[in-house]
């Protein structure tokens, strides 16, 4: 097979796809034979999806490898690359990257780019997606009314918060998967099946009950926030690659926020045509789709509207290609046209679709699965024009299309001819390399199916998700027609049908056959379908046939149905209806349209939901009025399906039988009845009535009355003059549903008991004036509201003193309103406390500065108003002004003076500051300067101070980091976040206000100058052994400025999940808690910033003491020498720094000396062996860690060769002692009084020692503490201390060694001492 490259244009007569280690890369090697030193190409690092805002700069990086190094190139798939001004692609050499890089990002290169890797013996390519955000968005209709735009920095920051849905649970062992309900919850009932079948649930009929209850309880949480949620339709790939569901859906409040979640994690999707994901809304249809979907987007996706879940769907694409794709076909009219595919991998099902319209197994449709689940088929029955098009196979998100091509009939249409399919040339041998193993039988059908479906499908077996399978269970009927059921036994209708088992369908069909093939007759075009009423409401069934010449015939559970039967039946042309004006509950039935020999079934489900009559409802709804302590009571008529469950609720909370509430319910009425109430019972009364058909409400509302709470207190004194009191308070909190009419006031002089009535006053006036009081002396009042229901309790007032002299308090500091050469206006506020009466006017005093003289302004007597214009007051000087509120009691305290003021006309402000520079900065702080600005007369004045301002670059707003004004040219910014970027800008000021800001052209950064990474420590190791177990902390310092990256890996790769990395700005450390030999290897720390980067390596050994060496022998074979071989140590395979050493000592010196080190063998010749002498060696295993044990050979001693002298001694006879256990002396029978000791004991012989075993009635009591068993050379005893009862039985000794066993046996019986006394 030959493939061609379009990015290369290379011929290449091999491709053998290999795995890479770097997930979603393909490679395909071109060459049989990679040769020695030569590699593909691969991915070191691919290239990561990115979101860029519209206009900057998006950057694709990615790192290749390979031998020759191979050439990068990249694509999109809607468009092209080479433009030199939008796209630009370089190689850094340094960071051994390659990029793709789109200085000025637009909308409409959002897309998916992919990279391609080259060389001469193989690519390898990888796809990313880049998605470009809007900038400028505006809020719908805002634009038209006139309203600002809104802030795009605050949206992005907002939608950039990743938010997290709770998990569903994990799935237990023998329970149902979590994931399974909430998918059955979001579907339709017909689609149960299939979606069990993927779970591998075959029988989900006892799953009901709880199904229904569930959906009961996630209607009821989203009829909070949707008001109507309808046309639910699952997850689809469209022929167009897209990904796609939908469903159609009425908020209660529009404005609800709605969130897609994939396995949990938020989705951010737009509302325009270049964003994907995308969630379209055209009126109340919802769709969300997938461009060009990949594999890491399947997943389980949820649609929440607030916090309710209104959908969920599970994404599954499949590991799937097409061995064999669909192949177009040609029909004529009224024949059957076949599409068929072969897949790689079974799957249970396939979505077949014409356009963007999905295709279901029914009367127009005929969906095949073979029983490998491999070759699955698409027969389109009874071709009109209209089905001219294009089908499409979609298996996960790979498609499969081809054409139908439909020509008229030239017989005029007489009956189904045969059956026309795309060229199946090569499927059958595609579909036996594949395991399918089918046989294609032709048989003719004898008798009719007494349970045919009359609407021409055969009775071929169905899977779990409404399918046929071809596999098992008879024939598979493609031409014959369904019988009626009345028509079931009857031979002489019997029909010629031709009928095929298995995927394949022939080339052609021999034009003998087709015309002995009978006419199929009247069609259903559209079919009953099962309906949903209400009673009393209108219902219909309809159907259309393929002729309007035919008369039918409609049946309820079987039993023919007229017009006068309560029904409607009219027919519309080749339309058929039947109508019910008014539902009742027996007409919930199984309706059936017959027209010559052909059926469609449907059933009319009638509900009955609770229903109120309005005029019920309107009197409920009128408010009930009561007394305090009288009784309420609400009656209310319903109808609607039992059961009935009636809830009433007051203020929201669910109000429950008691002592003052009762409640009667009957089929049609409930009544609730509320006793004594009181004034806090006030509120909404509410009845909800429930059944499994729906849920109405009714409200009420219910007002007590009572009389009202006392006036709010404290009373607040207005007045305290000699000779009159001016008081006022608050209404009450309560009025206890009716308005105060008036106030009753009583007034007691203190020190008197008598109480004297004033009489009453308005009630719209919460105060009250005495004049008749006596000066000096103190009064306390009483005040009552007065309501229709009657009087409250009275609010008394503190005690009131009048006639004494009470003066204000201070007003505020003066206020500098504007100030001249020749005048100075000033404002202030009245007192709080005016001292019991009106202020009657202000004194205003000033003070020159420099002096301690203040003196009155106002000569000609009190200032009236709250400001005043001080114009005797000299050009240059600068002045503090003060004052005082008098009321009828006089003067009060001065005020705080106020700032000082110059008399002088106003300035200007000043200019910008020049020379602004940044002198120094770090992560938290940065430290500005500049210069004064000029002076320009009559247009700027002088600087008087300064402000710094500061904001974040995602930020609208500035932010003074002084609060007063500085006088110097520098200051120091503090609190900075590190890294982040701020503009900055100083602003000089005087008295004429803050001048132009100055600014720098570019942000500032929260960092140090740069620095390129480097390590502090000169001295760091670069080789660390570890004991095995222990813990291994490497901390290595460096600078580096900005923030670097900080990469730490072991051998090249990755460090393990067990390996913790804590690092920060000044340094990082490596820790392995617990070690392992495993560990050991060389770790690089990389410290990367924008500047550069620098690496460190350093070598860990994680070791053990060595175990010693094995046996050491020693041979001579040259005189004077000797050679010692040893087997290696255990530890040596897993050491490869492990060697031996090898140690002597003489007979001559008696001390040891090394006379090998650092052997990686396991053999040495020690040489200068003296005759005569004695010579010990040791052998050492020696690694990082230290020296094992020694190894030591036996003394090696060299003689010189004498004559052999040979002494034969007898051979000695080894005896052995070995013998089966034996008893010498077994256990005797015994009989013991209770409540004394009894001792019982045996002697034993064997060798080995055997093991002696004690029993009672065959339980062991060896472990038993109430015995005490003791065994000395060979004597076994056991004693009990007290014996009773309980002791009685068959005791028993067992005694075994290797060579045998025995045991022997005694009856113990105990005896009572005081029946023997009696005796």
């Amino acid at each position: 097979m030959k493939h061609l490259y379009f990015h290369q244009y290379l011929v290449l007569t091999v491709a053998i796809k290999k795995q890479s280690r770097i997930p979603g890369v393909v490679i395909t090697q071109c060459v049989e034979q990679v040769p020695l030193g030569k590699t593909t190409p691969d991915f070191t690092r691919k290239p990561l999806a990115t979101t860029v805002q519209e206009g900057k700069k998006a950057i694709l990086k990615a790192m290749v490898s390979g031998e020759p190094a191979p050439t990068v190139t990249w694509r999109r798939n809607n468009g092209e690359v080479d433009d030199l001004e939008k796209y630009k692609t370089r190689y850094d050499e340094r960071a051994r990257e390659h990029y793709l890089e789109i200085p000025n990002v637009k909308l409409d290169q959002a897309d998916t780019y992919r990279c391609f890797v080259t060389n001469e013996y193989g690519n390898a390519v990888c796809a990313t997606t880049l998605k470009v955000t809007e900038v400028g968005l505006k809020k719908k209709g805002q634009e038209g009314n006139g309203q600002a735009p809104l802030d795009f920095r605050s949206m992005l920051k907002k939608t950039v918060v990743v938010t997290r849905k709770k998990q569903l649970p994990p799935k237990k062992e023998g329970e149902i998967d979590p994931k399974l309900w909430e998918l059955l919850l979001s579907a339709k009932r017909k689609d149960y099946e299939k979606i069990c079948l993927d779970f591998g649930v075959t029988d989900f009929r006892c799953m009901l009950k709880r199904l229904n209850q569930m959906k009961k309880e996630r209607e009821d949480e989203q009829a909070k926030v949707v008001e109507k949620l309808e046309d639910v339709k699952q997850i689809e790939v469209k022929p167009g690659g897209r990904a796609e569901f939908g469903f159609n859906m009425k908020l209660v409040d529009p404005n609800s926020a709605i969130h897609v979640y994939k396995d949990g994690k938020s989705v951010a999707y737009g509302d325009d045509e270049n964003s994907n994901p995308r969630l379209k809304k055209i009126g109340t249809n919802y769709v969300f789709s997938i461009k060009d979907p990949q594999p890491e987007d399947a997943g389980l996706y949820q649609v929440d509207v607030e916090e309710a879940n209104v959908l969920t769907t599970d994404f599954q694409v499949p590991d799937v290609k097409f061995v064999a794709k669909l192949k177009d076909a040609k029909a004529v009219e009224s024949e059957d046209a076949i599409f068929q595919c072969i897949l790689s991998t079974p799957l249970n099902r396939i979505i077949w679709s014409k356009q963007d319209v999905s295709l279901e197994h029914g009367d127009k449709y005929e969906i095949i699965v073979s029983e490998d689940k491999l070759t699955h088929t698409l027969r389109v029955k009874d071709c009109a024009m209209a089905d001219t098009g294009a089908f499409y196979a979609i298996a996960g998100i790979t498609s499969s299309s081809a054409a139908l091509t439909v020509e008229a009939d030239p017989d005029g249409g007489k009956g189904r001819k045969g059956i026309k399919s795309g060229d199946q040339g090569d499927l059958t041998k595609q579909a036996l390399e594949q395991g399918t193993d089918k046989q294609a039988q032709d048989e003719n059908d004898s008798a009719d199916s007494g349970a045919g479906s009359g609407d021409g499908s055969s009775d071929g077996s169905k899977d779990a998700s409404g399918v046929k399978t071809d596999g098992g269970k008879g024939d598979e009927n493609l031409l014959g027609d369904g019988d009626d059921e009345n028509n079931m036994g009857d031979g002489d209708d019997k029909k010629t049908k031709r009928s095929q088992t298995g995927p394949l369908v022939p080339d052609t069909v021999s034009v003998d056959f087709a015309r002995t093939v009978a006419d199929r007759g009247v069609q259903f075009v559209s079919g009953l379908s099962d309906t949903v009423a209400n009673i009393g409401e209108r219902a219909e069934l309809s159907c259309k046939l393929s002729t309007d010449a035919s008369e039918g015939r409609w049946y309820k559970n079987g039993k023919l149905l007229t017009n006068g039967d309560g029904v409607q039946i009219i027919k519309d042309g080749a339309c058929h209806r039947l109508i019910i004006d008014f539902c009742k509950k027996d007409d919930t039935a199984v309706y059936r349209f017959e027209a010559e020999g052909r059926k469609s079934e449907a059933s009319l489900n009638i509900q009955d939901p609770p229903q109120i009559d309005s005029e019920a409802l309107l009197n409920f709804t009128k408010p009930v009025i009561i007394k305090a302590g009288e009784s309420a009571e609400w009656k209310l008529m319903f109808s609607g399906g039992d059961p009935m469950n009636i809830q009433w609720y007051k203020n929201d909370d669910e109000l429950s039988p008691g002592l003052n509430v009762k409640t009667e319910t009957s089929a049609t009425q409930s009544q609730l009845r509320l006793t004594k109430c009181q004034r806090k019972d006030s509120g909404e009364v509410k009845i909800k009535i429930k059944n499994e058909f729906g849920t109405t409400e009714a409200t009420s509302r219910l007002i007590v009355l009572d009389k009202p709470t006392p006036p709010q207190g404290p009373s607040d004194i207005l007045e305290s003059a000699v000779t009159s009191v001016e008081f006022k308070w608050k209404p009450p909190k309560d009025s206890g549903g009716c308005p105060v009419t008036s106030y009753i006031i009583e007034r007691q002089q203190v020190g008197r008991s008598k109480w004297t009535n004033l009489g009453e006053i308005c009630g719209s006036d919460a105060s009250y004036r005495d004049s008749g009081v006596d000066p000096g002396r103190r009064y306390c009042y009483r005040i009552r509201a007065k309501t229709a229901e009657g009087i409250s309790d009275y609010l008394q007032t503190e005690d009131i003193a009048a006639g004494v002299l009470r003066y204000p308090g201070a007003p505020s500091a003066p206020k500098v309103i504007s100030a001249f050469k020749d005048c100075i206006n000033l404002a202030w506020s009245p007192p709080c406390d005016t001292g019991g009466t009106k202020i009657v006017g202000y004194n205003l005093e000033r003070n020159k500065k420099g002096t301690n003289y203040w003196s009155l302004v106002n000569q000609g007597g009190p200032i009236t108003d709250a400001k005043f214009a001080v114009k005797d007051v000299f050009e240059g000087a600068a002045y503090e002004f003060r004052v005082s509120a008098i009321n009828l009691s006089g003067a009060g305290d001065p005020s705080v003076p106020c700032d000082t003021v110059i008399a002088r006309d106003p300035m200007k402000p000043p200019g910008r500051v020049t020379d602004l520079k940044l002198t120094s900065s770090n992560y938290t702080t940065f430290s500005l300067a500049w210069t004064k600005p000029r002076e320009v007369k009559g247009v700027e004045d002088e600087a008087q101070g300064y402000y710094v301002e500061i904001r974040l670059i995602e930020c609208l707003e500035w932010s003074r980091c002084n609060a007063v004004p500085i006088t110097r040219t520098s200051y120091t910014v503090l609190g900075l976040k590190a890294m982040a970027t701020y503009w900055v800008r100083v602003i000089a000021n005087n008295y004429g206000g803050d001048g132009e800001p100055q600014g720098f052209d570019n942000y500032v950064i929260a960092m140090p100058p740069p620095v390129r990474p480097k390590f502090k420590d000169r001295n760091m190791k670069t080789f660390v052994v570890v004991r095995s177990g222990n813990t291994v902390r490497l901390n290595i310092n460096f600078e580096a400025s900005p923030l670097p990256e900080i990469i730490w890996l072991k051998d090249g790769i990755p460090v393990a999940k067990h390996v913790t990395i804590t690092s920060s700005d000044k340094g990082s450390q490596l820790l392995i808690p617990t070690s392992e030999r495993s560990d050991s290897g060389v770790y690089t720390i990389t410290v990367k910033n924008l500047v550069g980067q620098e690496s460190f390596n350093v070598e860990i050994r994680v070791t053990d003491d060595p175990r010693p060496p094995g046996p050491v022998e020693l041979d001579q074979n040259i005189p004077g020498t000797v050679t010692l071989s040893w087997c290696p140590s255990p530890d040596e395979k897993r050491d490869d720094r492990l060697h031996y050493m090898v140690s002597q000592r003489d007979s001559f010196k008696l001390t040891w000396r090394t006379v090998a080190d650092n052997l990686f063998n396991n053999k040495f010749t020690v040489v200068n062996i003296l005759p005569g002498w004695e010579y010990h060696f040791r052998v050492f295993a020696k690694n990082d860690m230290g020296l094992s044990t020694p190894s030591e050979p036996p003394v090696f001693e060299s003689r010189k060769e004498k004559e052999k002298f040979i002494v034969n001694t007898p051979k000695k006879k080894s005896l052995d002692f070995q013998a089966a256990p034996a008893f010498i002396l077994p256990l005797k029978m015994r009989t013991a009084p209770q409540g004394y000791e009894c001792h019982m004991s045996c002697a034993v012989k064997g060798d080995p020692a055997p093991r002696v075993t004690w029993y009672r009635d065959n339980i062991s009591l060896n472990t038993n503490t109430n015995y005490h068993i003791t065994n000395v050379c060979g004597v076994c005893s056991l004693l009990i201390l007290r014996v009773g009862v309980k002791d009685n039985g068959e005791y028993k000794v067992v005694i075994e060694n290797k060579l045998g066993s025995a045991e022997c046996s005694m009856i113990l019986s105990s005896e009572d001492l005081n029946l023997l006394n009696n005796d």
